[in-house]
């Protein structure tokens, strides 16, 4: 049917028919069996007759512009097919695929965004070395998968398999996000990544892993063995806390007033300051606050200049210390655990030591779900100190145990417990 193409009518095509534009010659729109609407440009060149697709599913405005900047190339003697085509392989050659995350990061560092050294990292070591120089525009899925499979075939001791297959997902998580901010910027591009592409589900990804009481005794014993002293220091303060390792690990003086630290929401999950009761016992591994000889950083090995970034290191060095005193007492290897285990098993004694669930996430920096997380604003200062040192109690019962040979029943630790706490 002849008749002007409009929203309206376009919505009350049904499957096969189509609608030619009464006033744009050649603008025409088809309803496909399913449903779906896809726009075109009909013309005659060189006594032939071309078509060019518009789009499928687009607004009709948009169609129409399309269609009238083509009817102005036939128009000007002109032939829009060749032209469409020559832009669009000048297309696949325009950008790299390092030109496309090099803009990428270039936005999150912009945007202040917490995993950019992440996220660099991850592009430079997996990424550039394989596809860097490839243009974007004709990078295939095909390829983009096998570089995952490779990114998770590489052996990990981090995982329960031996491989890096939630490395590989990060990497497709970096790269998915450059791809589709290179989609805003680019007409032409279609991004090749598609559900389904990870190595990872989210149930493997959830970790359950907290330390039994053995297993924390061995660790506080073998930090006692540990340089430099800032690293263990952290530790304690972390199973003390709860609080997340970038929160603590980066606490500075300035952020300390009297009893209570300040987090500022730069360095929080949640984008808000957040506060930590500072207990007698995480204040012994702070050290003194007021110390003016001192740099800003609470955990630092160049007296406060920069804080304390050798993670890897020094978890390697007390790994094996843990390993040595557990040949010793003629324990069992310790499992394979992460410094994120740490705010885990402290949630996990918190509730042991009978801490209010709320008050115990609150120590976390959760917030409250629902309206109360909307409207309830309190900072729970005195419920986290009371939780916090209810927790440091608990641990210092496991840590520092009955002599030998002194037998105390269940009921007698418990109820020592209770009253410590």
């Amino acid at each position: 049917m002849r008749k002007a193409i409009t929203k309206r009518a376009v919505d009350a095509l049904k499957p096969g028919e189509i609608i030619a534009d009464d006033s744009l010659p050649g603008f025409v729109v088809r309803c496909l069996p399913s449903g779906r609407l896809t726009y075109g440009f009909r013309y005659v060149k060189d006594g032939k007759r071309r078509w060019i697709g518009l789009g499928v599913g687009i607004p009709p405005d948009a169609a129409r512009k399309a269609a009238l900047r083509h009817a102005g190339s036939v128009a000007g003697d002109g032939d829009p097919l060749p032209e469409r085509e020559a832009r669009r392989v000048e297309a696949m050659t325009a950008h790299t695929v390092n030109q496309v995350l090099n803009t990428f990061l270039d936005h999150a560092k912009a945007k202040g965004l917490r995993s950019y050294d992440e996220m660099k990292s991850l592009l430079d070591r997996h990424v550039r070395p394989k596809i860097g120089k490839d243009p974007v525009q004709r990078l295939k899925r095909s390829e983009l998968s096998k570089l995952l499979d490779d990114i998770a075939s590489q052996p990990s001791k981090r995982s329960g398999d031996g491989k890096s297959r939630r490395v590989a997902d990060k990497v497709l998580g970096v790269v998915r996000s450059a791809f589709n901010h290179h989609a805003t910027r680019d007409d032409e591009f279609v991004s090749p990544i598609v559900r389904g592409m990870a190595r990872t589900s989210l149930k493997e990804l959830t970790r359950k892993r907290v330390l039994d009481d053995g297993e924390i005794r061995t660790l506080w014993q073998a930090l006692d063995r540990c340089t430099p002293p800032a690293y263990p220091r952290l530790l304690r303060a972390l199973l003390l806390s709860a609080v997340r390792l970038n929160e603590m690990a980066r606490l500075q003086r300035t952020e300390i007033r009297g009893d209570v630290a300040i987090v500022p929401g730069s360095r929080t999950k949640t984008k808000v300051d957040f506060a930590i009761a500072l207990t007698p016992d995480l204040l012994a591994q702070i050290g003194n606050a007021d110390d003016s000889r001192a740099g800003d950083f609470v955990f630092s090995t160049d007296f406060g200049e920069t804080s304390f970034s050798s993670f890897s290191k020094a978890k390697r060095r007390l790994d094996e210390e843990i390993a040595k005193l557990r040949t010793e007492a003629g324990l069992p290897p310790m499992p394979p655990w992460r410094i994120h285990d740490l705010r885990r098993t402290a949630r996990s004694l918190m509730s042991r030591a009978k801490v209010d669930k709320d008050v115990a996430e609150r120590c976390l920096g959760h917030a409250l779900p629902g309206v109360r997380g909307v409207y309830d604003w309190h900072e729970y200062i005195d419920e986290k100190r009371d939780a916090l040192e209810r927790l440091a109690a608990l641990v210092r019962s496991i840590v520092e145990p009955p002599p030998v040979g002194k037998v105390v029943s269940l009921d007698q630790r418990r109820t020592s417990i209770a009253e410590a706490v």
